[in-house]
Formats: structure tokens, C-alpha cells, sequence
């Protein structure tokens, strides 16, 4: 008896170990507070929750749904992109809800990628994009993301064989892991490239709703062509407070769309309808309490930030958007050798960069997807600790 070899390839889902470990850790009588892992803290708003409540008490709403989601949903993520990003939609063959975009973005491959094509993928980069490449069968050309350019990959330096046989690429902005942001200009770079070169462009898109210091983070189907060659994967998860409620969306490219259609029918059958109702109330309702709620997340960064720089001494770039901090480590250190040493010295969990791929190693990321005042106190355990000196 034996797992299939494509398991090879597919290592456990790092965050998936490193719960199991910090279970170990709390076991033994460590207090952990976990600022290694990107996810919100508080609840969606009042209105989604009991849209939520009063579908679930429905009888009709326990069936089967169906696999491309409600109509009304749909044509609900259709408005909001016209509403938050000017981009129009036909919701019929151009919107795809999602159970959480990961899903989506796993399934793609298998939608997009035969044995052997290859996938260009950032590095460092959320680990799903490389490995959905894998359960496909397919290879993983890594995009190297550097402080100097920004965390942006350098299209430029993809080599003409690379780019002839590639059939995807994965872009990521506002960014995970660096929370790097990208201008238009780039992005209208990535659509040109793409579509002179016959590749699917793939944007994850998450974190585009937790932005500061006034930044709005713009949606890659805003460029003009986008539509010819990409996908854009959103989600609730980040902007809504909703990521165990498993809802996202991918949207753009029909072809593209469609063939990720196919994949979902023939695997899942869909979202809980309650569900949906829960996603169209927290797509058309009062968009105002991110405000209140970004501010808050924007002084989590600034306490963070101060910790790493001005305490610490470490290279971080202030990030305008996303939930992480991505700061270098020491010098005599890898990423794993830092983090532990905290981890073990005062039971704060910080992710080592080197989990995002080979170019994320002498980095960590920092989440500030915990309370104000975990944070505050995970800083002043941390705020003493300089065994690098």
C-alpha cells in the first residue's frame, strides 16, 4: 500500500505543522501567540452574520447547490467590482464563486496545466501557487521577488525558453508574504508580457481591501486587454473577516473561468446556500466599518514596525497594504534559526520567509492578524530580546 508518487512533490502544508507544533509547545506550559499565520482576528459585521442565521433556519437552504454558485451571488460580486474597481463583468461566464479562493487556486492548475507545462510563479510566494502546479503534474519556474525592485519580478530577465513553454503565471499584489504593492504600470507590463507570450495571468488578490495611509489597492482587470488573458481570485476571508467561512471568487477571462467551472463540478457541489446569502449581504451592505477596522490594523503595523526597526534594528519596508511585515533577519542566522529562537524564548510565533520559497530565506513575516492587545504584549516580550548582538 502507498500514497500516490504526485505526493512526493507535496510536502504538508507548513502552517498545518507548524499548528501541530505549537500545540506541542502549549502542552508543555508555553503561552503561544501566534503572529505567524494571516488571519483576521475579529468577526464579519452584524448584518452578514444574521443573513447567515436566518438562511440556515430556512428549510429550503440544506440541499444541494449548485457549483458555480447563486445567480444573485454572482451578479453580487459582479456589482462590486463595478463598484470598487470600475471593472464590468458579465456574471453569467465571467464570475466563479469559490469555496475560499485556495480552492480556486489549486484548481486552476488542474483547469490550465498538463504533465510537464510550466507555471511561473513568485518566489517568495503563498506556497499554493507552486504546489497546485505540482498536483498537476506540471513544473514551477520561480519569478525571484527582491527589495531592490520592490518585491516586483523582473519580466524581463524570464528566459525566451521559459517564457515559450509557460502556460500560467501567479501575481500577488497587495503581497504575501512582503506586503509589497504594485503600480498600474507594472501590471500593465504583466498583461503585455502575458499576452505576447500565450500565458494565463492568474492575480490573487486578497488583501486588496487592507490598505493604509490612504492606498488603494487597484484591480489587475482595470488594465486595458486584462480581460483577453487574466483571472483575478478575491476573496472574504481578508477584507470581510470571513476566513473560515470559505468564500471567494475568481473572475475575468471566460475561457479561463469556464475551465475552472468544469474542474468544480466534476469535485465539489458548491457553497452552503446559507453561505451565500452570507456573502451577498457582506458584498451590498455598509462597506464604511473597514475603515475603522484598517485603522486599527494600521496601528498594529506601526507598533510592529517599530519593534523591528527602530528597537530591533532589522531591514522592514513599512508595507501600505496586507496583514504582514517582512523584515530581514540578523546576519549568522537563517529564518528557521530566528524564529525558533524566539519561539522558544518568549512564545511568540513569527513565520520564517524561508517557508515561501528559496528567495523568502533570511526574512520573516510578521502578521498583525491578532489582537491589539495580544500584540501589545507580544511586543513586550519581544521588545527585550536582542541575542543576535
Amino acid at each position: 500500500m502507498r500514497p500516490a508518487r504526485r505526493l512526493d512533490a507535496l510536502p504538508v502544508y507548513v502552517f498545518a505543522s507548524l499548528g501541530a507544533r505549537l500545540k506541542a509547545l502549549e502542552a508543555r506550559g508555553l503561552d503561544i501567540i501566534r503572529l505567524d499565520i494571516g488571519s483576521p482576528d475579529g468577526p464579519p459585521p452584524e448584518a452578514v452574520i444574521a443573513a447567515l442565521e436566518s438562511a440556515a433556519r430556512d428549510p429550503g437552504k440544506h440541499g444541494y447547490p449548485m457549483s458555480n454558485g447563486l445567480p444573485r451571488l454572482r451578479e453580487t460580486i459582479a456589482r462590486y467590482y463595478q463598484t470598487r474597481y470600475g471593472v464590468t463583468l458579465n456574471a453569467s461566464d465571467q464570475v466563479l464563486p469559490l469555496i475560499g479562493s485556495k480552492e480556486g487556486i489549486a484548481h486552476m492548475a488542474l483547469a490550465w496545466l498538463d504533465p510537464g507545462d510550466l507555471a511561473l510563479v513568485p518566489d517568495p510566494g503563498y506556497p499554493s501557487y507552486r504546489l497546485g502546479a505540482a498536483l498537476a503534474g506540471a513544473e514551477a519556474h520561480f519569478m525571484p521577488l527582491s527589495a531592490g525592485r520592490g518585491f516586483l519580478p523582473d519580466l524581463e530577465a524570464i528566459p525566451e525558453d521559459v517564457a515559450s513553454r509557460a502556460r500560467l503565471m501567479w501575481l500577488n499584489y497587495p503581497n504575501n508574504p512582503t506586503g509589497a504593492v504594485a503600480p498600474m504600470a507594472f501590471l500593465e507590463d504583466a498583461v503585455a508580457f502575458c499576452t505576447e507570450h500565450g500565458i494565463l495571468l492568474c492575480h490573487d488578490v486578497p488583501y486588496a481591501d487592507v490598505c493604509f495611509d490612504g492606498y488603494r489597492a487597484p484591480s489587475l482587470l482595470a488594465v486595458s486587454g486584462a480581460e483577453d488573458v487574466a483571472v483575478e481570485f478575491n476573496s472574504l476571508s481578508k477584507s470581510h473577516n470571513m476566513a473560515g467561512w470559505r468564500i471567494g471568487m475568481a473572475v475575468g477571462n471566460r475561457t479561463a473561468v469556464g475551465a475552472l467551472a468544469q474542474v468544480k463540478s466534476n469535485i465539489d457541489s458548491g457553497l452552503f446556500l446559507a453561505i451565500q446569502e452570507a456573502a451577498i449581504a457582506a458584498l451590498e451592505g455598509d462597506q464604511s466599518w473597514m475603515t475603522a477596522r484598517n485603522a486599527e490594523y494600521q496601528g498594529r503595523r506601526d507598533a510592529l514596525y517599530d519593534l523591528l526597526v527602530e528597537t530591533w534594528g532589522l531591514e522592514c519596508v513599512k508595507p501600505q497594504a496586507s496583514l504582514y511585515l517582512w523584515a530581514r533577519v540578523p546576519d549568522g542566522y537563517t529564518s528557521a534559526d530566528f524564529t525558533d529562537r524566539i519561539l522558544e524564548a518568549t512564545g511568540v510565533s513569527l513565520a520564517p520567509g524561508s517557508v515561501f520559497g528559496p528567495q523568502g530565506e533570511g526574512y520573516i513575516r510578521v502578521s498583525i492578524g491578532q489582537t491589539s492587545e495580544k500584540i501589545a504584549e507580544a511586543i513586550e516580550r519581544l521588545r527585550p530580546l536582542r541575542f543576535w548582538l
